[in-house]
Formats: C-alpha cells, sequence, structure tokens
C-alpha cells in the first residue's frame, strides 16, 4: 500500500463548490480557501466582475417593476385562459 490514503482526508473533508452543473446536480470540487467556489466557478483570484459593477443592470430586466409588470401579466393571461376554457 501507498502513503496515499493518508494524504487525501484534508481535501476530503474540505468544503465543496456550490455551483451547479450543466446535469443540475453540485460540482464536487473543493472550494478556494475562504470562498464557496471551486476554481473553475469563480473561486479563483480575479474572477468575477469588478467591484460596483453597473452592467448587471444595464437592460432593466431585473428590476422590481419589471418583475412586477410580468406577475401581472401572468395573472392577467391564466384568467383569459380560464374564460376561454369556459366557452367551450
Amino acid at each position: 500500500m501507498s502513503g496515499h490514503s493518508g494524504t487525501i482526508g484534508p481535501m476530503r473533508a474540505s468544503p465543496r463548490c456550490g455551483a451547479k452543473t450543466r446535469c443540475g446536480g453540485s460540482c464536487r470540487s473543493p472550494a478556494v480557501h475562504g470562498k464557496t467556489r471551486c476554481r473553475m466557478h469563480g473561486g479563483a483570484k480575479g474572477s468575477g466582475a469588478p467591484k460596483a459593477n453597473r452592467n448587471a443592470r444595464k437592460h432593466g430586466l431585473f428590476t422590481r417593476d419589471a418583475i412586477e409588470e410580468r406577475r401581472e401579466i401572468r395573472v392577467l393571461l391564466g384568467e383569459v385562459r380560464r374564460v376561454l376554457e369556459g366557452m367551450k
């Protein structure tokens, strides 16, 4: 037997990355020390958006008003569907 099994204990006990994979499961890589993501999912130094990144809010798709408008449209469409089902 080799001494390999004694060296993997700390890695197996380390916290895992919290990212989701394409298949929907969790990433099984260890998180970077002091972070919640592995090096591939944003835990590496220099990864991620810069501080005060305003690009994420540029389009306004997720503003409070836009979300509320989509909710109202969904409710209205549901009422229309119920009325149309009642006409059959």
